[in-house]
């Protein structure tokens, strides 16, 4: 039996990606599933594959821009599976765009989707959280302390993402609560990949900056997410993992300004 059987597992962002790998995972080790996105039709499809992977699949249409949103999709979550055993917070926007480029609009709609949106999904998830022993993912990026031209918007969102784990393992860790990051590199087959690596000999180019020497995949990162979450990882809280082979240390900066330059 997987200690995830019968367990709650709330994945913001869960339709697609990274996050929707992530909920799979989950999924497979026996967890009840709630994925959420702004599409209705994504949730309908997401639910339908967990559904036939694991125990039960609930999902519902929310932005977390919308806190009033959030309240509600969480509310049906734990009416359909009871309390949340793990929360997974990966809801998330991007674009490449130089800050002289970019409206007061356009860097807020990141702010408000990846910081924002945490927040209002943290904040409201709390007194849903299973407490002791509940445990809280944020969907982080490396922009959140590599500086990378063409995303200002990111690097800012992101580095507050990272320290909004910090400090709320701060704050919840008396309640039993642990919260850390998961910080993807550059994972192969997501849609932001597929959007910056159009040209396929630009994602060989790419690897070879990775120690690794290869591309990351979305079951990396379900397999650190799983982690996270079990009883293995019970001591781990404030943490910010990256999942990138490597490439954070050194080849993150030169690799991407290139790739979002066109170069």
């Amino acid at each position: 039996m997987s200690e995830f059987s019968d367990k709650h597992v709330c994945v913001f962002g869960g339709t697609s990606g990274i996050n929707l790998g992530i909920a799979r995972g989950f999924a497979r080790a026996g967890a009840k599933l709630s994925v959420f996105s702004r599409s209705q039709d994504k949730v309908d499809a997401a639910v339908a594959e967990l559904g036939a992977l694991g125990p039960a699949a609930h999902g519902a249409s929310a932005d977390v821009r919308d806190p009033e949103a959030v309240q509600a999709a969480l509310a049906g979550a734990v009416a359909a599976h009871g309390p949340i055993d793990v929360l997974v917070s990966g809801a998330a926007g991007n674009f490449p765009a130089p800050a002289l480029g970019m409206s007061a609009n356009a860097f807020g709609s990141v702010i408000g989707i990846d910081l924002n949106g945490t927040f209002h999904v943290l904040r409201f998830a709390f007194e849903h959280l299973r407490k002791p022993g509940a445990a809280v993912i944020n969907i982080s990026a490396p922009q959140a302390w590599v500086p990378m031209a063409f995303q200002a918007h990111v690097c800012a969102a992101k580095a507050g993402v990272d320290m909004l784990t910090r400090t709320l393992a701060m704050e919840w860790g008396p309640a039993g609560v642990r919260v850390n990051s998961l910080v993807p590199g550059p994972i192969a087959e997501t849609e932001g990949m597929r959007r910056l690596l159009a040209d396929p000999s630009k994602a060989d180019q790419l690897a070879k900056t990775v120690p690794l020497q290869r591309l990351g995949t979305v079951d990396d990162c379900a397999d650190v997410a799983l982690f996270l979450a079990s009883e293995a990882a019970r001591y781990v809280s404030g943490a910010v993992l990256p999942v990138d082979g490597g490439w954070s240390l050194g080849g993150a900066q030169i690799a991407m300004s290139k790739v979002m330059a066109g170069g």
